[in-house]
C-alpha cells in the first residue's frame, strides 16, 4: 500500500490549519504529513487505521497524530454507495512545531506540552471529558478569527498537557524510534529494545543492559511498561512486521523473519493475539484502504 505525502492547503495570514472535511466520504487517502493533526469527526463511521493500529470511529472520535505517521479515515460502504442519509463530516487542525516561531515550544509554560508532543508519534485516540472539552472548542474554532483561534488552539493545548485519558495506538515496532523523556535505566532499555528486536535478545541480556538483576528487571518492566519484557518485545515485533507489510509489501513469511520471529507458527499466534486478526486478514484490510 503506496504511502503519499498529502497536504492541506494553509491561508496565507494563518499561522496553522482549521480545515473542515465535508461529502459524501472521507476522500484522503493513506497519507502523511509533517504537521501534528488532531482529528475530529462529527458525523460517519468507519474504519480508521494510524500506523498499524487499525480500529474504528464514529461521530464524536477525536484522535491526535504527530508528523510523518501514516494514516487514513475510511467511512463504511453506504457513505461511498451514497446511501448513508448524511453526509461524512469532520474538523482538522494541524501545526509544526514552529508555527509561532523556531523557539515558541522551548519556553517553560511549553514542557508539559512537550512531553504530550513526545508521545504523539504513535497517535492517539483522546477520550472521556478532554475529548468533550477539545470537540467543543474546535467546533467553534469554525468561526473564529485571528486572535481568538490562537488562543482557542493554545487552550487545546493545555488540556492535552494534563490528560492521561487516552490510548496509543500504533505499536512501538511500526513508529520505530520514540522519543519519551525517561530514566537513565528506561532509556537504555528502549534503545537497546529498538536497536536489537529483530534478533534474539534474552531476559539475562536485557537486564545486562538495565545494570539489574533478573528479578529486579522484571519487576521493574511490568512497573513501568505494564506488560512483561516478552509481551512487549512481541508488540514491538508484530508493529514492525505490520510496516514491512503495508509499506514494503512483504509476504507474511519474509516479515515475520525479517522482524525477528524465527518461528512462523509462533509468529501467527502472535500477531492474532496482538491485532485481532491473522496476519492474512490483516494484509486484505491494506488492500480496503
Amino acid at each position: 500500500m503506496k504511502t503519499i505525502e498529502f497536504r492541506l492547503p494553509q491561508e496565507y495570514d494563518k499561522s496553522f490549519i482549521v480545515f473542515q472535511e465535508i461529502g459524501q466520504f472521507f476522500p484522503c487517502p493513506w497519507h502523511y504529513h509533517p504537521e501534528y493533526e488532531l482529528v475530529l469527526v462529527l458525523k460517519s463511521t468507519g474504519r480508521r487505521m494510524v500506523g498499524d493500529h487499525i480500529g474504528y470511529f464514529d461521530a464524536g472520535d477525536l484522535v491526535f497524530m504527530g508528523p510523518s505517521l501514516p494514516h487514513v479515515w475510511v467511512n463504511d460502504p453506504e457513505f461511498f454507495k451514497g446511501e448513508a442519509g448524511y453526509q461524512a463530516n469532520a474538523i482538522v487542525v494541524q501545526f509544526v512545531d514552529s508555527f509561532l516561531g523556531k523557539t515558541f515550544m522551548e519556553i517553560p509554560e511549553m514542557e508539559a506540552f512537550r512531553s504530550f508532543l513526545m508521545r504523539s508519534n504513535r497517535g492517539m485516540v483522546i477520550k472521556g471529558d478532554t475529548r468533550e472539552k477539545i470537540a467543543d472548542t474546535m467546533t467553534r474554532m469554525l468561526t473564529m478569527n485571528g486572535l481568538q483561534r490562537l488562543s482557542a488552539l493554545l487552550s487545546i493545548f493545555d488540556l492535552l498537557a494534563q490528560t492521561t485519558d487516552y490510548e496509543l495506538l500504533a505499536s512501538p515496532g511500526y513508529v520505530q524510534n520514540t522519543h519519551l523523556k525517561s530514566s537513565d535505566h528506561l532509556r537504555k532499555i528502549n534503545q537497546y529494545i529498538m536497536q536489537n528486536f529483530q534478533e534474539e535478545i534474552s531476559l539475562p541480556e536485557i537486564a545486562s543492559v538495565a545494570n539489574m538483576a533478573l528479578t529486579t528487571f522484571c519487576c521493574f518492566f511490568k512497573e513501568h511498561y505494564r506488560v512483561s519484557f516478552v509481551e512487549y518485545l512481541n508488540t514491538v515485533r508484530i508493529g514492525y512486521a505490520c510496516k514491512l507489510i503495508s509499506e514494503k509489501d512483504l509476504n507474511i513469511v519474509e516479515a515475520a523473519g525479517e522482524s525477528g520471529f524465527n518461528n512462523l507458527a509462533n509468529f501467527n499466534r502472535q500477531f492474532k493475539k496482538i491485532k485481532n486478526m491473522t496476519p492474512s486478514e490483516y494484509r486484505k484490510t491494506l488492500n480496503l484502504v
